[in-house]
């Protein structure tokens, strides 16, 4: 694609940057033919292709417009299209460039979109303040309607968190709502290291990745959240621990750019580009490892969603299934489980009929096979998902825990 970057931006690292990223891109259309949003609502400039066009323009110098920043806003940033691209098109760091530009050029956002976003950022990042929510919720839980009741899991008991007692150590991202949703992930994923001879540790300092704020156009905040996260596992990776494990594939992903989006910051680029390596989703651990100990008491069908954020972002497709395989679990088959159900971070929220759309689609392949249950390795997901079924959705590592 041919470029011609405006003054503002052309000798800039983020131009030339987008400048690389654009002449990649050969508008062969094989992206909008896996696109989730093209694929609802048949609009080109709602697929990648459109997308970066509208891009390009404000790169090139064109002021962007209310429905510019809503073709941007609709991109769930699923990655599909980054694993169908045969140009290797880098389009989730294209739209993040291009988010935070049309955000300064473009009018204003209207006055309960600015809200709705300020209140996002401070109830779901800071989790002390989510806590109380989602207490509230489940006192208020018996009077809710089906769908508001089902967003609100129950709290599971099976939060019980071994001792640490071996050598081998690995730290784990609390994160921001997944301690107060469903505290039962992190503590199954510690009891399933346990009897693999590993101990799984909390830095009690550490939080929120940082990745809602990137996706919603405030990556100083991101930054700081980066930062206080490096601070916080820096002193215990000196100390020997073997990795950073991530049980949110959406956290993961993000964590393991860290390198990239702190790469000028003379005092935490090398940090954050260590921090980064040391990233590991927990599929990613389990894999590696003798699996001889795990024998799963699940139930006999598992339909398996898998996070976008785990196949397209940190590409790992396939290799939870296995893992389930390998303990016993029977998996159905999952018709189109490339596309997004639709939770997508915030989305949901900012975009529900969109999302309610992508997660009836996805819920009409999951069961279509008649699971049990169905598992996941998001917690964005699984609420997601839970809200629209009666059927239990649990993260995978559960089921190898129970």
């Amino acid at each position: 694609m041919k470029t011609s970057l405006a003054e503002f931006i052309r000798d800039t690292d983020t131009g030339r940057e987008a400048d690389t990223i654009l002449r990649a891109c050969v508008h062969c259309g094989f992206c909008n033919a896996t696109c989730p949003t093209y694929q609802l609502l048949g609009d080109e400039l709602d697929g990648p292709r459109g997308r970066i066009y509208l891009i390009k323009q404000v790169l090139e110098g064109h002021v962007p417009t209310a429905a510019t920043r809503l073709h941007l806003d609709r991109c769930l940033t699923c990655r599909n299209c980054e694993t169908t691209c045969p140009s290797g098109v880098r389009y989730g760091r294209l739209v993040d460039i291009g988010r935070e530009l049309v955000e300064q050029q473009a009018p204003p956002r209207r006055f309960l979109e600015r809200i709705a976003r300020e209140l996002l950022r401070t109830t779901l990042l800071n989790a002390d303040r989510f806590s109380r929510l989602i207490r509230i919720g489940r006192r208020l839980r018996p009077f809710l309607p089906g769908s508001f009741k089902r967003s609100i899991p129950a709290l599971r008991s099976d939060t019980s968190w071994p001792v640490p007692r071996h050598k081998r150590r690995m730290l784990v991202l609390a994160g921001c709502v997944q301690p107060a949703i469903a505290p039962n992930i992190n503590a199954a994923a510690a009891r399933v290291l346990d009897r693999l001879g590993i101990s799984l540790i909390v830095a009690p300092e550490s939080g929120c990745c940082g990745a809602v704020s990137q996706h919603t156009s405030a990556p100083a905040d991101a930054l700081n959240f980066a930062r206080r996260n490096i601070d916080a596992w820096w002193p215990q990776l000196e100390a020997g621990v073997e990795a950073i494990v991530m049980t949110a594939s959406g956290c993961g992903v993000h964590v393991k750019e860290y390198g990239y989006y702190l790469r000028n910051d003379p005092v935490y680029a090398a940090k954050a580009e260590r921090i980064a390596a040391a990233a590991r989703d927990i599929a990613e651990v389990l894999r590696d490892e003798d699996l001889a100990k795990l024998r799963a008491s699940a139930p006999a069908k598992i339909a398996f969603h898998s996070p976008c954020t785990l196949q397209h972002g940190q590409k790992l497709a396939g290799v939870v299934e296995e893992i389930l395989q390998k303990s016993g679990i029977t998996l159905t088959t999952v018709p189109d489980a490339h596309l997004c159900c639709g939770s997508a971070g915030t989305y949901s929220i900012l975009h529900p009929i969109l999302s309610r759309r992508l997660r009836r689609n996805k819920l009409d392949a999951l069961t279509q096979n008649r699971p049990n249950v169905i598992a996941t390795a998001n917690i964005g997901c699984l609420t997601h998902l839970q809200a629209g079924t009666d059927l239990p959705v649990r993260h995978w590592i559960e089921l190898l825990a129970d």
